[in-house]
């Protein structure tokens, strides 16, 4: 295993009881397992990206927008709760091949999703839990159940987390998983002080700064820049955020994570692509933090400046983390997909598909969504 890293600056102890990523907060008495969601003493880097005591996006960039706290107070009741499904999310159990395909994916909700990249088995940013938050009984809940078992899952060649926020890293599916397989998970700066703290052993851990990348047999799996934050607790961007750049054999994978737009996208087309796939969020935009979250008419853009070939919504259906209505995601990438003459794929939640063949394209979410829906809510 051939890997690039970076030697470390002590940092002070993080105190204080966790935040939700959508910012609530546990109530007294439901703080059971907060300590231990926020794992060990995140850690600075020698990188370019950490300074002043915190990692920095390359570009200014804003979390949420001063002065829109009334704004968002007024969305919030307007919006009731049409932020998820009204009917039941259809949901297809895997029928995964018994050796991982040239290139494959199953999404499995929210962020998380299998990929098949030339015979190898790559989880991405897995999720398990009813709520996304340090407490099990507050915080954005599941609109729908996970398709598979963790314990169904094949045999990975590596797992990979695009940064720390609570829907992307979660300690409940670590530790199965840790237990589960003897993978390595290989993540972004300053991740691993929480890996060790939930006892993941050292050596399954890879850490990696932007451009940095590590080479687990004929897989490389290569850490690229996002546009985006990190934080489980009051303080914010102890640890670093990426994307993913995924090759093996002839395949590339390009995986979005949780990020903003940025034209460093651009870049990474011209280093890393062509890509076959794309796996890019869609949900959780808003004006009022658009610097950190994309929206679909950005994924697609992305999608493009890539050059990729098939793209993967993701980071929609499973959670309500932002003010538009549930299916707005899915209506608008389609739209913008289409006016771009861009392939692409829209996957029940479990249902693997082919990127090599027919796509998965008919439009399920409709039948469940409230009526009417607001395309481009924010």
């Amino acid at each position: 295993m051939n890997r690039r890293r970076h030697s470390v600056l002590s940092l002070p102890l993080v105190a204080g009881v966790a935040a939700a990523s959508a910012l609530v907060r546990p109530v007294a008495g439901a703080a059971r397992g907060v300590r231990r969601s926020m794992g060990g003493r995140p850690q600075g880097y020698s990188s370019p990206q950490y300074h002043d005591g915190a990692f920095h996006n390359r570009l200014p960039s804003l979390v949420v927008e001063n002065g829109n706290q009334g704004s968002m107070a007024v969305d919030f009741a307007r919006k009731g709760d049409r932020g998820r499904p009204a009917g039941e999310v259809p949901l297809v159990a895997p029928d995964l091949p018994a050796t991982a395909s040239d290139l494959g994916a199953t999404w499995l909700g929210h962020a998380t999703v299998l990929l098949e990249v030339a015979g190898h088995w790559v989880l991405v940013d897995p999720v398990w839990s009813e709520r996304v938050s340090p407490s099990a009984t507050v915080g954005p809940k599941r609109s729908h159940p996970v398709p598979m078992e963790l314990a169904d899952l094949p045999r990975l060649s590596a797992v990979l987390i695009s940064h720390d926020h609570y829907d992307h890293l979660d300690t409940a599916t670590i530790d199965a998983l840790t237990a589960l397989q003897d993978v390595p998970f290989v993540v972004p700066l300053g991740i691993g002080s929480y890996l060790r703290g939930w006892g993941v052993p050292e050596e399954r851990i890879v850490e990696l700064d932007w451009d940095g990348s590590v080479t687990l047999g004929d897989l490389t799996l290569t850490c690229t820049e996002a546009r985006h934050f990190s934080g489980r607790g009051f303080v914010r961007n102890l640890t670093l955020w990426s994307s993913w750049v995924i090759a093996a054999g002839s395949r590339r994978v390009f995986f979005g994570g949780d990020t903003g737009y940025t034209p460093a996208f651009a870049g990474i087309g011209e280093e890393h692509g062509p890509f076959d796939l794309t796996v890019l969020p869609i949900g959780a935009y808003d004006d009022r933090w658009a610097d950190i979250h994309m929206n679909p008419a950005e994924a697609v853009r992305t999608h493009l400046e890539v050059h990729g070939g098939v793209m993967l919504p993701i980071h929609w259906c499973t959670y309500d983390l932002a003010f538009h209505t549930w299916a707005a995601p899915a209506d608008w990438v389609v739209e913008e997909a289409a006016a771009h003459d861009v392939r692409l794929a829209m996957p029940r939640p479990g249902e693997r598909f082919d990127a090599t063949g027919p796509l998965p394209t008919a439009d399920w979410w409709s039948a469940v969504a409230h009526k009417p829906e607001r395309r481009r809510a924010s």
